[in-house]
This record gives C-alpha cells, sequence and structure tokens, in this order.
C-alpha cells in the first residue's frame, strides 16, 4: 500500500477542511491534495519513476507536504534534508541516494545548485517561491499540469523515505524507511493520540526531521488541523498559541527552555495549550515541571529514534506521567534491556534500549555490515541506556556512548544534568567525560546560566556534593553563553569534547 493514499483516505474520511494556517494564509486539505497532485504529473513529465529518490530540503512551508505527498505518489523516495547542512554533507547525501532531482527555497539554491552540479548524473534543481537560474520552477511547474493522478503500486516493504542521520560519528548514514514503517506509525499514533481532531496544533519541528515528518504523516490519518511555522522562534510561538488558541504541540526539550527563559511566555496567554509532547532527547524532571506549571500544560513524554520511524514509545493524554519516563511502547512495538552480551535484563535493570516491530527500518542504504550490526537477533539495537519499569515504562538513562568511565565507576551524564537543573541559576547543562591520567575520565559540566542569573563555579560544585556521589560529581563547571546543538536542538556533545581537548 502506498503511503500516498493516506492522502486519500483523509479525503474520503474528513471532506474538505481548513487544514494548514502558514503565515496568516489558509490552505484547505483539498488545495494541498491538488497541489500534491499536479507536482506528482509533473515529476512523470520530468522523467520520474518508481524507487527514484526526490531531496527536498526546504524550511516548514506548505509545499513540503505537497513536495512529500508527490513522490510517494508517483512511487518515488523521499529524502528530507535540512536546510542548514553544509555543501560537503550535501553533496554527499546527493551522490549517496543517487537522488534524480531536488527541491529547494531561493534561499538555499545557490547551494543546491552547486551541490548538484558535483554530482553525477546531475539532479534537477527546483526552486519553491521564485526562481533561480539554472533551476526549474516549482510554480510553473505545477501550473502546466492537471490536479488529479494516479497512485503508483507500492509494497509495504518498498522504501519510502531515506532519512540521512545527524551524522554525529562519520558520514550522515541513509536510514531506509518503508511505506509499512510509516503506515504503522500514523496508525499507532492515530491509536494513542485520544485527540479531537478539530483542535488545532502548532508545529515547529522542522518536517525535514523524523518527528516533524511522523507530524505530518499522523495529521493526514487523524485530519489533523495546525498552524505550520517556519522555524522556531519563541515569541512568534507565543503570539501563534494566544491569537489561534493552540491546543496541542510538540517541543524539543531545548525549544522548552527558551521559552522558559523568554520574556514573551509572560506577555501572552498561553492557557489554550492542553497537551505538549516533549521528544528527540531527554527532558530534565525539573524542566517538565517548570514547563507544566508555567502553561498548565500537562507535558507528555516519547522517546524514539530514526531508526524507528520513529516513535518507539510515548505517554497517553489519560496516563498519568511518571517523572522521568518517556511512556510505553506503541501498539505493535516491543521494548527489551540487552546487556553488553546481547542477553534481556529483568525489570528495573539499565541496559541497551533494543526494539522491534513493523515500525524498524530496513537498514541503511548500502551499509550491509552497519546494517547487520545494528539489527543484530532480529532487534534494532539503539545505543541507548534505559531501563523498564514493571508496568512498561521506559527511562531513557544516556547515550551507550556518551558514558563516562572514571576509576571504574559508570557515570551517566543525564543523572549529572538532572542535578544541575535543580539549580535555580541553570538555564542548561551538559555533562561530558575528559581524559584523566589517573582516573581516565573526569566529569565535566558545561552550563548556560539564566538570564540575569549568577552563579559561582565553587556554588555549584557544592550543590552538586551535597546531591550526588562524590565519584559522579563534576571536577570542573565551564559557563558558555550556549550549547551547541544540531539543527533539531540537540545538543552537540561531540563538539563539547572537541572544544575540550583543544584548550589549552
Amino acid at each position: 500500500m502506498n503511503l500516498a493514499s493516506l492522502a486519500d483516505y483523509n479525503l474520503a474520511t474528513y471532506g474538505e477542511y481548513e487544514a494548514t494556517v502558514y503565515d496568516d494564509r489558509r490552505y484547505t486539505n483539498v488545495e494541498q491534495f491538488q497541489a500534491s497532485n499536479r507536482f506528482a504529473n509533473a515529476l512523470t513529465t520530468l522523467g520520474m519513476t518508481p524507487g527514484d529518490r526526490v531531496v527536498v530540503m526546504l524550511p516548514n512551508c506548505p509545499e513540503v507536504g505537497q513536495c512529500y505527498g508527490a513522490i510517494l505518489r508517483v512511487g518515488g523516495v523521499v529524502v528530507p534534508v535540512l536546510f542548514l547542512l553544509a555543501t560537503d554533507e550535501l553533496i554527499h547525501i546527493l551522490g549517496d541516494s543517487e537522488a534524480k532531482a531536488i527541491v529547494t527555497s531561493p534561499e538555499f539554491a545557490a547551494k543546491a545548485l552547486e551541490a548538484a552540479g558535483a554530482v553525477t548524473p546531475k539532479p534537477h534543481v527546483i526552486v519553491v517561491g521564485g526562481e533561480a537560474e539554472g533551476a526549474l520552477s516549482f510554480e510553473k511547474l505545477l501550473a502546466a499540469e492537471t490536479p488529479e493522478a494516479p497512485i503508483a503500486d507500492r509494497d509495504d516493504s518498498d522504501p519510502a523515505l531515506f532519512m540521512y542521520t545527524s551524522g554525529t560519528t562519520g558520514r550522515p548514514k541513509g536510514v531506509v524507511l518503508t511505506h509499512g514503517n510509516m503506515l504503522h506509525q500514523a496508525n499507532a499514533i492515530h491509536e494513542i493520540a485520544e485527540l479531537d481532531p478539530t483542535r488545532l496544533g502548532l508545529a515547529v519541528m522542522p518536517m525535514a526531521h523524523a518527528a516533524g515528518l511522523v507530524t505530518w504523516v499522523a495529521g493526514m490519518k487523524n485530519g489533523g488541523r495546525g498552524v505550520l511555522m517556519r522555524w522556531f522562534d519563541p515569541e512568534l510561538f507565543c503570539r501563534n498559541v494566544q491569537e489561534y488558541q493552540v491546543t496541542v504541540t510538540a517541543l524539543v526539550p531545548t525549544m522548552a527552555a527558551f521559552l522558559l527563559n523568554h520574556p514573551a511566555m509572560d506577555q501572552y496567554d498561553l492557557s489554550s495549550l492542553e497537551q505538549v509532547v516533549f521528544g528527540a532527547a531527554p527532558a530534565p524532571v525539573e524542566l517538565v515541571r517548570a514547563f507544566e506549571e508555567k502553561t498548565g500544560a500537562k507535558v507528555r513524554g516519547t522517546y524514539g529514534l530514526t531508526e524507528a520511524a520513529p516513535v518507539v514509545t510515548a505517554d497517553r493524554p489519560s496516563m498519568t506521567r511518571r517523572d522521568g519516563a518517556s511512556g510505553i511502547a506503541l501498539p505493535g512495538v516491543e521494548i527489551a534491556i540487552h546487556d553488553e552480551d546481547d542477553k534481556a535484563l529483568p525489570v528495573g535493570e539499565s541496559g541497551e534500549i533494543c526494539v522491534r516491530g513493523p515500525n524498524i527500518m530496513a537498514g541503511y542504504h548500502q551499509m550491509p555490515e552497519e546494517t547487520a550490526r545494528v539489527l543484530r537477533g532480529g532487534w534494532l539495537h539503539t545505543g541507548d541506556i534505559g531501563y523498564l519499569d514493571a508496568d512498561g515504562y521506559l527511562y531513557i538513562v544516556d547515550r551507550v556512548k556518551d558514558m563516562i568511565i572514571r576509576g571504574g565507576f559508570n557515570i551517566y551524564p543525564h543523572d549529572v544534568e538532572e542535578v544541575l537543573a535543580e539549580h535555580p541559576a541553570v538555564a542548561e547543562s551538559a555533562v561530558i567525560g575528559v581524559p584523566d591520567p589517573v582516573y581516565g575520565e573526569q566529569v565535566e559540566a558545561f552550563v548556560v546560566r539564566k538570564m540575569g542569573a549568577e552563579a559561582t563555579e565553587d556554588e555549584l560544585l557544592a550543590f552538586c556534593q551535597e546531591r550526588l556521589a562524590k565519584y559522579k560529581t563534576p571536577q570542573r563547571i565551564t559557563f558558555v553563553p550556549d550549547l551547541p546543538k544540531s539543527q533539531v536542538g540537540k545538543t552537540l556533545k561531540r563538539v563539547l569534547r572537541e572544544q575540550a581537548a583543544n584548550r589549552v
């Protein structure tokens, strides 16, 4: 079944409705459907056939969904790319995916054209909302086509998406997600949402990121309505919540931290917010509590990764949130905690989180050895450390590669970050291990102070000493104006390690 059929299901089930608000313009689901069909016909005219790949490098806008639907409708494979990627990374993705086309916006056209010119065969460059020399106009392509388009036959096992990882270790890997993977996500999220589809959401996560993309997929299944933001801006977020009476949204914890420390939180009425989903990174308990207290909304935890399409666990709205938990497994998804010998651990013991189910990727594109390593034994080995409680709630402890070993003791940075989050002067922190000739590694914390707050290194060290075992207490606190982030707000600890290594 082609994932594009969700658009037909949406129209047949819900009829015509106002689906998207973007820059104060309102779009119906019918408008989106017809534009997507026109682009599908344009892709066919350009020679696209089932299995061909198309890179979409756009900031959030209605045309993103139009492109995704069109590519899937002709049986193609969507390759979403964050527009902040460097040219070299884009060249790698174009070459590795063997893309037939790249769709972008005027401000990124030069980068797209340069990258397209560096690979063979050269893909078409299509520009949305403007024109560029050497590129095709998206609007002109649509104007030349009809608003009806057939759906190409695709099996559940056929690729629907190549999602390239952020490349925290080496070159980005192309995660191959199938039509079956994404249809499972749409159905599972629809089942657990417990939401009246007439309620309005606010979409701030990049649609090029797995979390943003699955929101688009699930929205078609549940008849979702939403305000779409080009990218995250704290004041615009608050203004949109107030103006449109938004009831639900999804945030990276970093976004929530920005909001809590932004004056707009006190200038706008956010009382319409009922549910806020935290995802993409673990959220400190203190941050969750502070956000709920400030907004009155209920925070829902989730856990996922691109290789799992991406959602693995989630809180249901009717569930009681448990501090530090990321919810329970989605329908059809199994979770096990394994030790270093790949043996299952009992309830309450920490180990590597392993997942299996219809959401698990087909593998990494053209990387059979890496695929075999990660999918060994029929389980996806996530590289994350966590444990399950007796009721199946999942608790994320840390990344395997982020664990610090000091004098033979294992230290999970998240434990230290949770303590630092309790200090009234700390806005954010990131804890890493730094080489030590005696203990192997020592603990260093990089801390961002809250606006107008004061705290010294000695004060924070004493605060940690009162709350942590001696071996877990940081040896050093480094104050920084901000933490290095990925395009979706994850803290890049590898950058902090490089900074620490290069420090004189």
